[in-house]
């Protein structure tokens, strides 16, 4: 597939604000074709980084240290790919150091690749866990999305309480025990 050119998303903007019933050439509109595009390129700008270059730097001075790392509520910015409407929430992820570490803001970096591309929570949730596990190698990981999807929300049933829970657990997390240990330790609170 051959990506559109700028001037071809424009005009695709235009058609959309014809499609609403406005006139795109009434003043309030003239210039949402360029923030449309603008704001898209921010939206998606997952498509244009390698996550597994983001793990790629690590460090093995960590003293022997086999515990579990956490990095909770991580916020979550995604575009379902079936309406292409925010997906709003918080991500957690912990992972068992396997010798070596990445820095933890590599980790909020992760969710936000797989997020600014056009998902599905499911595969979001499978894509980060499967890239952490896949460069890091470490003993485990366990990563859970609790995510709003506007698609729900601001059309179609109207349920605006409601969230998507989903979680992908690898390795030693599939033990349960530390998936217990994992679970309670992003539930508590830090009062």
């Amino acid at each position: 597939m051959t990506k559109p050119t700028e001037e071809e998303a424009l005009k695709a903007v235009r058609t959309l604000l014809a499609f609403t019933g406005d006139d795109p050439d009434r003043e309030g509109l003239i210039e949402t074709p360029d923030r449309v595009v603008r704001a898209y390129k921010e939206f998606y700008a997952g498509y244009e980084v390698d996550p597994e270059e983001i793990l790629s730097k690590t460090f093995e001075e960590v003293e022997g240290y086999d515990e579990m790392v956490i990095v909770k509520n991580i916020r979550v910015e995604s575009h379902c790919e079936h309406h292409m409407v925010p997906i709003l929430g918080m991500g957690h992820i912990g992972y068992i150091p396997n010798k070596r570490v990445v820095g933890i803001s590599k980790l909020a970096r992760i969710v936000d690749v797989f997020g600014k591309r056009l998902q599905t929570q499911e595969t979001m949730t499978a894509q980060i866990a499967d890239t952490i596990n896949k460069v890091l190698q470490p003993k485990g990981v366990g990563v859970i999305i609790d995510a709003a999807h506007q698609c729900m929300t601001t059309r179609g049933i109207h349920k605006t309480e409601t969230s998507t829970v989903t979680s992908r657990m690898l390795g030693d997390f599939r033990d349960p025990a530390t998936r217990t240990e994992f679970l309670n330790l992003v539930q508590s609170d830090k009062n």
